[in-house]
């Protein structure tokens, strides 16, 4: 249980100092966009990177060239769908979701709230986190396609174009600026 032989433990370090740097290499061939943390999908890939490097270590079963290809598998179709999501609008759609505007004016949308799951508490402190002390002083709280929130004071809307894609509408102050998903509101 605590030693099995040397050999494994052999196997192992001379497995990690090749599966590392050829994950490293991997990763850098196919540029920043592999590990960005955007929306869950992207998270899906990071996570069964670590699982897939943790196999090749410690799963005898696993061939160190098995686990290497695996990478570049995981790399190359992480890298073929972004392209495609940037490329078209339905591949964009199906991999990722679009940021939900879950406060408007200092009122919760609680039908937005409700839809992604978010309870009020969660989003005063986002508010608390950016050190605004009263939810009337802010003009928007989005969800964004990774998870996070968005906290717009309402001294920060200005015209408000980087509402266009947010599901739900720019705040009251905003320009509509005609883009699609602007409301003007």
């Amino acid at each position: 249980m605590f030693f099995d032989s040397w050999t494994d433990l052999l196997r192992v370090a001379v497995v990690a100092l090749v599966a590392y740097p050829a994950l490293i290499a991997l990763l850098r061939l196919s540029g920043k966009r592999t590990l960005a943390k955007m929306n869950a999908f992207d998270l899906v890939v990071t996570v069964a990177l670590g699982s897939t490097l943790a196999t090749i270590l410690l799963n005898r079963d696993v061939s160190l060239s098995e686990g290497v290809l695996a990478l570049a598998m995981l790399i190359l179709l992480q890298f073929v769908s972004a392209m495609a999501s940037v490329r078209s609008r339905r591949v964009r759609k199906l991999l990722k979701s679009e940021p939900a505007l879950l406060l408007r004016d200092g009122r919760f949308l609680t039908d937005a709230m409700e839809r992604h799951r978010v309870p009020r508490d969660e989003v005063r402190q986002a508010i608390r986190s950016q050190g605004i002390g009263a939810v009337e002083d802010v003009a928007a709280v989005v969800l964004e396609t990774d998870g996070t929130f968005s906290v717009i004071p309402r001294s920060s809307v200005g015209t408000g174009t980087s509402f266009a894609p947010v599901r739900g509408g720019t705040p009251a102050g905003a320009e509509n600026d005609g883009a699609p998903g602007s409301s003007g509101l």
